[in-house]
């Protein structure tokens, strides 16, 4: 698979993508979000699009239902940084991981 990586972020955790040196999308709720998140997977060049879990949830049912049927480009949530929840959030990652690689991870 080829292409790039793209991130739908609210404002408040956009900037750490940046600095990390992925393109960003900037979204404030749900409607706002699947406006950008059609574009982003109608673009060919976008491969993965990483998109906050609250945007996420926050979707109408007929645009994640879109999204679940397609296999490029690859549409995942992910969880926004919340510093007092570090554990849930690791078994929110190891659980992406064990879907998409079929194995279970380890933490340290």
């Amino acid at each position: 698979m080829t292409g790039t990586v793209h991130v739908l972020m609210r404002p408040a955790c956009a900037a750490g993508f940046q600095l990390a040196g992925l393109a960003v999308t900037e979204a404030h709720d749900g409607a706002s979000a699947a406006v950008h998140i059609r574009r982003l997977v109608a673009d060919p060049d976008v491969g993965v699009v990483l998109v906050d879990a609250a945007l996420y949830r926050s979707l109408p049912r007929e645009v994640t239902a879109r999204l679940e049927r397609q296999a490029i480009p690859v549409v995942a949530p992910v969880p926004a940084p919340n510093w007092n929840e570090q554990a849930e959030a690791e078994a929110y990652v190891l659980e992406i991981l064990r879907q998409a690689i079929g194995y279970r991870v380890r933490p340290r």
